[in-house]
């Protein structure tokens, strides 16, 4: 896979606010991770874009009326994200944890079906450093 970091493509979704998106491309090379690497789903990349995609759907998920949905991953993206900080393979990692932390307080006690608590939904950029390997 000649992109398995292509952040560019990466950032264009999630800072698009296309979070269905970004969940298909980091399944991708997730997948692709899990079935060529030796470590298989305890691979560190895999992991990681493990966590990314948690955290794309506790994003998708608030957006779209599935509030217990959005709790149950962000808090999987923050148990699994903080091993990766302060960036891993160029990705800055704390401005991703940084949302989740503030929404997921929000979506305690809410029912199920309720709108986003955040609206409009405001979150950190993706970033990345373009030469990190």
């Amino acid at each position: 896979m000649s992109h398995e970091f292509a952040w560019d493509e990466l950032a264009l979704l999630w800072n698009g606010n296309n979070f269905g998106g970004v969940h298909d491309w980091l399944g991708e090379r997730w997948s692709h991770f899990t079935q060529v690497r030796s470590d298989g789903i305890d691979d560190m990349d895999a992991r990681f874009l493990q966590g990314l995609a948690f955290a794309a759907l506790a994003l998708h998920f608030t957006q779209n009326r599935n509030q217990e949905g959005a709790a149950l991953l962000a808090d999987d993206a923050l148990s699994v994200l903080p091993q990766f900080l302060p960036a891993y393979r160029g990705l800055k990692v704390a401005p991703v944890m940084e949302t989740l932390a503030a929404l997921r307080p929000l979506l305690d006690g809410l029912q199920s079906d309720a709108e986003c608590p955040i609206r409009p939904l405001v979150f950190n950029k993706l970033s990345y450093q373009m030469d990190a390997r």
